[in-house]
């Protein structure tokens, strides 16, 4: 069992190439004893993007804080707080940022795969 802050998990950031401002955590993965699923939290930063992808598992995404786009199905798609968002296997996706404050999400993704 695992209750704690989420700022409390350890940070990676991404930020040149095709990624700019991003902060991603581990927040309950297989260190935490977690057999099907790895949840992970992003920030964007200001202008902030991941990079554009696709692979082979699907995502669940929670958006906690903050408004932007996810890139699917060929288009530009707003989110804003409260929103949620699947992304199916295979499917060519990308998250920015459009406001001032972060975007902040939860990301689902299934055990087995690399968690960040």
């Amino acid at each position: 069992m695992k209750i704690a802050p989420y700022k409390n998990s350890e940070t990676k950031t991404f930020d040149g190439g095709s990624a700019k401002a991003v902060t991603g955590r581990v927040v309950i993965g297989k260190a935490d004893g977690a057999k099907n699923f790895c949840m992970r939290v992003f920030e964007l930063g200001n202008e902030g993007f991941t990079p554009k992808h696709s692979h082979e598992w699907e995502h669940e995404i929670f958006f906690h804080q903050g408004k932007g786009q996810v890139f699917l199905n060929g288009k530009w798609n707003d989110v804003k707080a409260g929103d949620v968002a699947f992304i199916p296997e295979g499917a060519e996706h990308q998250i920015k940022n459009q406001g001032t404050e972060n975007l902040v999400f939860v990301c689902l993704i299934p055990a087995g795969y690399p968690e960040l």
